[in-house]
């Protein structure tokens, strides 16, 4: 069973829950706000996804922005990025969905499409 870090007040995760709902795909749904992944999970997660780390981010996100880094993350090494990352869930690009094989940051039906179905 897939795990799906989600916030309950994110449009985006909502759509994505319903997505899988439709298509009869067994999930667990973790509250990213209460339970975010910590710094090991998200290097196991970056590591096991093959996505660029800014993949991670939730560069929509009212921290990420009141944070400015967009300025700060190319000066920033990958440690100190992942570290930052653990630090609150509201940094996570959501829904963040984890399984044994993959892990997908955001919700692209294309995307979920072919790992899902």
């Amino acid at each position: 069973m897939i795990q799906v870090y989600c916030y309950d007040r994110c449009s985006t995760c909502k759509k994505a829950l319903k997505w899988l709902d439709e298509n009869k795909i067994e999930h667990e749904v973790i509250d990213i706000k209460v339970n975010h992944p910590d710094e090991e999970q998200l290097r196991n997660y970056y590591k096991k996804s093959g996505l660029p780390l800014k993949r991670f981010f939730n560069t929509s996100g009212m921290i990420y922005r009141e944070m400015e880094l967009s300025k700060k993350l190319p000066e920033m090494t990958e440690d100190e990025q992942i570290q930052l990352l653990a630090t609150d869930g509201m940094l996570v690009k959501r829904p963040l969905v984890v399984a044994d094989e993959y892990v997908l940051t955001g919700f692209k039906q294309t995307e979920w499409e072919e790992k899902l179905l």
